[in-house]
């Protein structure tokens, strides 16, 4: 059987330079169909790991009781320095709490790739926000001073808005600021905003409270005092994630919303595709129907016969795969792109082709491949010899 197997592969495959333009039907359409999916999923695997980059495991951030993101929160003075006084903070060589209470709000600016305006966070920080956040570091400029209208400004926000670059003056609320330094952070969600004393922040927009407290704690084993601590104080109402946590609520949705358009589309390409390796495999078994006859006439058993078909339409749905993933990569993997994030903000990140979003696109080529070849690999085996034999 093993003899007859190889045999019978060996040959088809030896003949496929002569089918190559039937073949190349079957890999184009599966490379399409791969290229498409894994450049969706691309698309999810960057915004998650985005966010899930901006969080620490030694980090806490704080919102009010009931509220899903920052815009959506509102903490007051008292209620915030309690949050930052609360045990479990890390404190600095001074003694202070390694903690910032944030005012976050929305500016809408141009966008450079169109002109149209779109929504940026503006993120008030308080003075131990660079302790709080190491991964932060100027590469341009200086730091902003308090009671002052300065801003920093993220290298990701920087790439993709109008009038952000060292030294632009932008006008929001009355009032104009003036952007004296660029950071960066490691690709992560805060690299997609602008930040500015929180104060001044607070007093441009005439408010008086925070939107949210983060804080670093002693270590990660200690958020489970810390969080209970404030949940036991009746003086607040609040609720207390880990970063971690509350980065991925965040990207949760629209994950969901790309990966469902991802397969959705994926899928009804696949069943193209699959049609057409069908449609392929049935042409190609019935070029061959008399060759195919006279193996089985000289002994072969229909087995190596059905075998012999798979491989060939697996192999060409590898390379199929092979091609899709590779053209996902060259052109879509790190290209940045913006989309709206919690709060309607854009976010800013890059695509990202995973080694499993590939393996993935490889299954469901190999899926394709052994749907499209099942049924001609089993009408070759049970043709009737003599019928078969008196084919032209």
């Amino acid at each position: 059987m093993i003899k007859q197997i190889v045999a019978v592969t060996s040959m088809n495959l030896r003949s496929l330079p002569q089918r190559i333009g039937t073949a190349w039907v079957i890999v184009i359409g599966i490379a399409v169909t791969v290229a498409v999916m894994v450049s969706v999923l691309a698309m999810a695997a960057g915004f998650q790991q985005t966010l899930k980059g901006t969080a620490r495991a030694d980090r806490a951030i704080v919102l009010r009781a009931g509220s899903q993101a920052e815009l959506e929160s509102t903490i007051d003075r008292e209620n915030a320095q309690t949050i930052m006084d609360a045990p479990g903070v890390k404190k600095d060589e001074a003694g202070r709490p390694i903690a910032s209470a944030e005012a976050v709000v929305i500016v809408a600016l141009p966008q450079k790739k169109d002109g149209s305006d779109a929504n940026v966070t503006l993120r008030g920080v308080g003075a131990n926000a660079v302790k709080l956040r190491p991964e932060m570091h100027l590469i341009a400029g200086r730091m902003f001073r308090p009671a002052v209208r300065e801003l920093i400004v993220g290298k990701s926000a920087a790439a993709q808005f109008k009038g952000l670059d060292l030294g632009s003056h932008i006008a929001f609320r009355d009032s104009e600021w003036t952007v004296v330094g660029i950071y960066e952070s490691g690709g992560d969600a805060h690299e997609s905003e602008l930040q500015g004393d929180a104060e001044t922040v607070l007093s441009a927009y005439r408010r008086n409270g925070f939107q949210s407290v983060t804080v670093m704690l002693d270590s990660a084993d200690a958020f489970d005092r810390f969080k209970g601590a404030l949940t036991t104080d009746p003086t607040l109402k609040v609720g207390v994630q880990r970063e971690a946590d509350y980065y991925a609520a965040q990207s949760r949705n629209l994950s969901k919303l790309l990966n469902l358009l991802a397969y959705f589309v994926g899928g009804i390409m696949a069943l193209g595709a699959c049609f057409g390796a069908l449609n392929t495999m049935y042409t190609a078994v019935s070029t061959r129907t008399r060759e195919i006859a006279t193996l089985r006439a000289i002994g072969f058993s229909g087995m190596p016969i059905v075998i012999s078909v798979l491989v060939e339409s697996l192999l060409l749905a590898i390379i199929g795969s092979v091609i899709g993933s590779c053209a996902a990569w060259f052109f879509f993997n790190g290209n940045t792109v913006n989309t709206l994030g919690a709060g309607f903000s854009q976010v800013v990140f890059h695509l990202t082709v995973t080694a499993s979003l590939v393996v993935s696109g490889i299954f469901v080529a190999c899926t394709i491949g052994m749907l499209g070849g099942l049924l001609p690999a089993i009408r070759a085996a049970r043709l009737p010899i003599a019928t078969a034999l008196r084919a032209s």
